[in-house]
C-alpha cells in the first residue's frame, strides 16, 4: 500500500495534505492563524481530484455524485470557521478513494501476471538462415521461430516435429504432452522436448493467452446489477440532499432556536452524513476482487454480472467431450476400405474437434498425396463433415441413409461411433472410447448438495451417454443432441423461471453457450466456445467451476453486509444529528470509517481460498 501511495499522484497529493494536517494540529495551541493556513492547503491537497471528479463528472453526466457532496461540505466548514473539520472530512474521504483506487489496481495487477507467463520476444528464423531476435508483437502469420529445449512458446504455431510440450499454464495438466507434426502448440506453454521451428499462425493479439487477458481486462469494466443499480440511485440520492440541506438549514433558522452559524452547521453535519459513500464502495471493489480472485485460480468472468448470476444458478448443463471427459479419444476399432480412409483422414484434418484429432493421430503413417486437396470440405456443428457426395459422421449427419446398412445401427458399449458413408451407403465406421475427467464426479457431487441439479446433453449416443452419466452420478441426461436441441432443453427451464447454466466446449456447444444465463466454457475448448461464455475455466478442471460457484455465493453475502451496514449507518447518523447529538467531528469519523470498512470488507475477496469459503 505504500509503494501504491509513493507512485500515484493521487497517493502523493495525499501524503502531502496528511502532512499539512499534522502541521495544522501541531500548531493550534500557537498561532490560530498559521494552523488556518496549514489546513487550507492541507483541503487543497486532499480535495484535488476529487473536486476535479467532482465537476468533471457532474458536467459530463449532468448529475451530481457523491465527491460533490464531500467537496460542498468541506468548504461549508471552512465557510464557518471549521476549518480542521474540513481537513479531517477530506482526509478521511480521500484515503476511503485510495483505498477503493487501490482494490482495483491489485485487481489490474492479475493482468500483468497473466502477461508474465508469455514471453515478450522470439528467435526469428529469417530465410538466408540468420536468426533475430524480435518482438513477438512484430512476427507475423508464417514466420518460422525457433523454439529451444526448456523455452516457453512466445505464440501460437504449426509444429514441424513430434515434440513433447508442458501445458500446465493453460490446462493445469502437469505431465507434459506428445505433440505431433503438424499439431499447434499455444503461447504460454514450455517446450519439454528438443528444439523445434514453429511456424506463426496466428498474431500476438490472438492468441489463446491474449484473449484470456483481453477477457480480464473486459470483465473489470462490466459491473454486476446491483452495481449498475447503486449507480443509477447514486445521482438521483446525492440531488435530494442537496436539495433537503439547504431546507432543513432554512428550517432550523426559521422555526427553530438556532442563528444561521447553528443552523448551517448542523446543515454541514447532515450534508456528510447523508453522503452515501459506503453506499456507492459496497459492491465495486468487492465484486473487482471476486474476479481477480477468480483470474488466480484460473476461473475468468466476463463481468461482474455473470458472477453474481452463478450464485442464481438452478440448473447446470454439461456436455460430455471435452467438459466431463478428457475428450482425447483413441481409435479402439475401424472397418473401411483403404483409399477411403484416406480420404476420411485428410477431412478429419480440416476439423479440430477431439474425434478429428484421434483419427489423424491413429493413422498419421498413410499416404495422403493421392488425395484431392482442392475440393471443398464442410463442416457440420455437432454432426460431422461433407466433401461432395462423402460423409464422415454421427448417425443424425445419416439420416437420408437407409437403416438397413450393415453399419447403421452398430453400437459398442461405451463407445463413440463415427460413420463414414457415400452415395446415401454407410462404407464403414470408427469406434473411438473417451476417458471421464477424474474430478469430474466430485465437481457434480458438490453441485447437487448446494441444490443445483447437473444434467448431461450430448451429441454422443445413448450408450455412451448412459455410461458417462452412471459413472459421475448424473440420473438425467440426452443423448443424440443437436445444438439446436441443447438450445431447446436451456428455453424450456428458463421459461420456468429457472436461472440456468451451460458449460460445454465445442463449436457445437457455442449456440447453448450464448443462450444460457451463465455460459461456461472449458479453456482448453474452440475460440468460438470462448466468446460465447460469461465464464471461462482455463485449467479444464471442473472443481475451479465449484469454487467459482461458491466464490459468487460468498461475494453476494459480502455485498449484502456492506449494504446493509451502509444503509444502517447512513440513517443512525441522520437521526442523531436530526436530534442534535452529533458534531461534524464525530460525523466525518463514523460516516468516512463506514466507507473504510465496506471498502476492508470488499477486499476481503483478494484473499478467499477453497478453505476459507467453506467456513
Amino acid at each position: 500500500m505504500v509503494h501504491y501511495l509513493l507512485k500515484t499522484k493521487a497517493g502523493q497529493f495525499f501524503i502531502v495534505g496528511t502532512f499539512f494536517i499534522i502541521l495544522g494540529g501541531a500548531m493550534l495551541p500557537f498561532s490560530d492563524l498559521m494552523s488556518q493556513y496549514f489546513f487550507y492547503s492541507s483541503i487543497c491537497f486532499l480535495g484535488y481530484f476529487a473536486a476535479k471528479n467532482a465537476v468533471s463528472v457532474t458536467i459530463q453526466t449532468k448529475s451530481p455524485n457523491v465527491d460533490l457532496l464531500m467537496i460542498l461540505a468541506a468548504l461549508g466548514a471552512v465557510l464557518i470557521n471549521y476549518e480542521s473539520e474540513g481537513a479531517m472530512l477530506l482526509f478521511i474521504f480521500a484515503g476511503a478513494e485510495l483505498l477503493e483506487s487501490y482494490a482495483s489496481a491489485k485487481s489490474t495487477k492479475t493482468i500483468s501476471e497473466l502477461m508474465s507467463q508469455t514471453p515478450r520476444t522470439a528467435q526469428l528464423l529469417k530465410e538466408n538462415g540468420e536468426v533475430v531476435e524480435v518482438s513477438t508483437e512484430d512476427l507475423a502469420i508464417g514466420d518460422r521461430i525457433i523454439v529451444s529445449k526448456g523455452q516457453q512458446v512466445p505464440i501460437d504455431g504449426i509444429l514441424d516435429r513430434s515434440v513433447l510440450i508442458n501445458e500446465a499454464a493453460l490446462t493445469g495438466e502437469s505431465i507434459p504432452v506428445k505433440k505431433e507434426k503438424g499439431n499447434e502448440a499455444l503461447a504460454g506453454t514450455i517446450n519439454e522436448g528438443d528444439v523445434f521451428y514453429l511456424k506463426v499462425n496466428k498474431l500476438s493479439n490472438q492468441t489463446v493467452f491474449s484473449n484470456i487477458i483481453r477477457m480480464v481486462e473486459e470483465a473489470q469494466n462490466r459491473p454486476s446489477k446491483i452495481s449498475k443499480m447503486i449507480d443509477r440511485i447514486e445521482s438521483k440520492y446525492v440531488t435530494a440532499v442537496l436539495i433537503i440541506v439547504p431546507i432543513f438549514i432554512l428550517a432550523l433558522y426559521t422555526f427553530g432556536d438556532f442563528n444561521f452559524q447553528e443552523a448551517f452547521y448542523r446543515g454541514m453535519v447532515l450534508l456528510t452524513v447523508a453522503s452515501p459513500c459506503a453506499l456507492v464502495a459496497a459492491a465495486t471493489p468487492a465484486t473487482l476482487s471476486a474476479i481477480s480472485n477468480g483470474a488466480k485460480n484460473g476461473i475468468l468472468f466476463k463481468g461482474g454480472t455473470a458472477m453474481e448470476a452463478l450464485n442464481r444458478m438452478d440448473i447446470l448443463y454439461s456436455d460430455k467431450t471435452g467438459t466431463l471427459t478428457y475428450g482425447t479419444f483413441k481409435v479402439t476399432d475401424y472397418q473401411l476400405e483403404t483409399e477411403l480412409l484416406k480420404e476420411v483422414v485428410f477431412m478429419e484434418q480440416q476439423s479440430n474437434h477431439p474425434i478429428a484429432k484421434a483419427i489423424i493421430t491413429a493413422f498419421k503413417a498413410l499416404d495422403l498425396s493421392t488425395i484431392d486437396h482442392e475440393e471443398s470440405i464442410k463442416e457440420i456443428a455437432g454432426s460431422g463433415l461433407v466433401k461432395g457426395d462423402l460423409m464422415v459422421g454421427k448417425k443424425n449427419l445419416f439420416k437420408n441413409y437407409e437403416d438397413e446398412n450393415q453399419y447403421l445401427n452398430m453400437h459398442q458399449k461405451g463407445h463413440t461411433i463415427i460413420y463414414v458413408g457415400k452415395s446415401e451407403k454407410v462404407l464403414g465406421y470408427f469406434a473411438l472410447a473417451d476417458q471421464v475427467r477424474t474430478e469430474a464426479a466430485e465437481a457434480v457431487k458438490d453441485f447437487q448438495k448446494e441444490g443445483v441439479k447437473v444434467r448431461l446433453i450430448t451429441g454422443d449416443n445413448e450408450e455412451v451417454a448412459q455410461t458417462v452419466a452412471e459413472e459421475v452420478n448424473i440420473s438425467q441426461y440426452k443423448a443424440n443432441c443437436m445444438p439446436e436441441d441443447k438450445i431447446h432443453f436451456i428455453q424450456r427451464d428458463q421459461s420456468m423461471s429457472k436461472t440456468v447454466g451451460m458449460i460445454g466446449d465445442g463449436i457445437n456447444d457455442a449456440p447453448a453457450l450464448a443462450n444460457a444465463d451463465i455460459g461456461i466454457a472449458m479453456g482448453g475448448g474452440s475460440s468460438v466456445a470462448m466468446e460465447s461464455a460469461d465464464i471461462v475455466i482455463v485449467k479444464n478442471d471442473l472443481t475451479k467451476l465449484f469454487y467459482s460457484y461458491q466464490l459468487s455465493k460468498k461475494l453476494k453475502q459480502i455485498i449484502m453486509q456492506n449494504l446493509i451496514f451502509a444503509i444502517s449507518v447512513i440513517v443512525i447518523l441522520i437521526g442523531f444529528n436530526l436530534f442534535g447529538l452529533l458534531d461534524l467531528p464525530v460525523g466525518v469519523i463514523f460516516h468516512e470509517g463506514s466507507t473504510i470498512l465496506v471498502i476492508l470488507n470488499g477486499l476481503r475477496m483478494l484473499l478467499q481460498n477453497k478453505k476459507s469459503l467453506l467456513k
